[in-house]
């Protein structure tokens, strides 16, 4: 398994959190989420998703990935 922490920027309510949890889920990995901090540390197994994967997904819900 692969750790990656990500800056995100947008995130601001339980909803952010969730859609960008469920989002990161739907792909095979798992996210947590630190809004106060605009964080989401995501773990992935790299050989059946890539990070930038990863990243397009939480793009998607509205958020940038820095």
């Amino acid at each position: 398994m692969q750790h990656a922490t990500l800056s995100v920027q947008g995130m601001s309510c339980g909803h952010c959190v969730q859609s960008v949890e469920k989002a990161v889920r739907g792909l095979g990995a798992s996210a947590s989420v630190d809004l106060s901090g605009g964080k989401v540390d995501v773990e992935f197994d790299e050989t059946k998703v890539q990070l930038s994967a990863i990243k397009e997904a939480i793009e998607d819900q509205g958020y940038d990935v820095m």
